[in-house]
């Protein structure tokens, strides 16, 4: 039975503004699959963004939404979080949102382990504020900033993320939506601070400016930068070299926030 997408979707929104072949929509599908097959009620979910094309989706989802300035989304809904640990809370933040601006928040919240899941819409690069290079985009590649080619190195997101204590860490590109709803939906059901290095052509900024092609030419290229983590053991490291695993990359069980600070608040009054 297909899924009735508009029961989670503010129609007055609609049409969505996000331009033609960005892989934005597909990941925002993905959250909804997810939260459904979850059934878990609307009222009790939270979507938090800051500032970005990414950052549009709270204004197109019928949830609790927050819209909030620019790198402090995961600031706000850590406060949501703390403030009612009932209710489920997902943050949604592009590539230079979470990792620049936001990326001292992105590093104390895994190392925090709150219960918040943070899907990374990442594209390699600023799209919404004029194609400037970000932390992810990967070194040679142009942008408005970088109108040469970038020299720096890019994060790992992932890596950044399991090295500050995550409790989940994975990987997901938009053309394989299948292993995507898989993914975010198993992020959901964590219990701690979840990450997901969602990737997402753009076509307008970053595929322009390096010559990258149309959609399905970017999601080649995003294919041939990557591998199955699955595969990664029979693989030498000639061949992983200078490519991103795909798929769940971590997961472990560590205490939680919130419930640590209720078990420290019973003992500060000697319950």
């Amino acid at each position: 039975m297909s899924m009735d997408y508009f029961q989670y979707l503010r129609k007055e929104r609609m049409p969505h503004i996000w331009c033609p072949g960005c892989g934005h929509g597909t990941i925002m599908k993905s959250i909804l699959r997810a939260i459904d097959k979850l059934k878990w009620n609307k009222d009790d979910v939270v979507v938090v963004s800051g500032i970005g094309c990414s950052s549009r989706t709270p204004g197109y989802l019928d949830f609790n939404t927050l819209h909030t300035t620019h790198g402090r989304a995961l600031a706000f809904a850590t406060g949501v979080k703390f403030a009612n640990p009932k209710l489920r809370v997902v943050v949604v933040s592009g590539d230079g949102d979470a990792m620049a601006i936001g990326g001292n928040h992105f590093i104390h919240a895994c190392r925090r382990n709150i219960e918040i899941t943070l899907i990374v819409f990442n594209n390699n690069i600023y799209g919404m504020t004029g194609g400037q290079a970000s932390p992810t985009t990967f070194t040679g590649a142009r942008g408005t900033t970088a109108p040469y080619g970038a020299i720096e190195q890019p994060f790992d997101v992932c890596a950044l993320a399991q090295g500050s204590g995550a409790t989940f860490v994975a990987r997901a590109l938009d053309l394989d939506a299948v292993a995507m709803d898989r993914i975010i939906l198993a992020a959901l059901q964590n219990k701690g601070f979840s990450v997901v290095d969602a990737w997402s052509q753009c076509t307008t900024y970053f595929g322009r400016q390096n010559k990258w092609g149309d959609a399905s030419e970017m999601m080649d290229r995003y294919k041939a930068l990557t591998y199955n983590v699955k595969l990664a053991d029979k693989m030498t490291p000639e061949e992983k070299a200078g490519k991103y695993p795909v798929g769940i990359l971590h997961q472990v069980q560590r205490p939680e926030f919130c419930e640590e600070y209720d078990k420290l608040c019973a003992r500060v009054q000697g319950k």
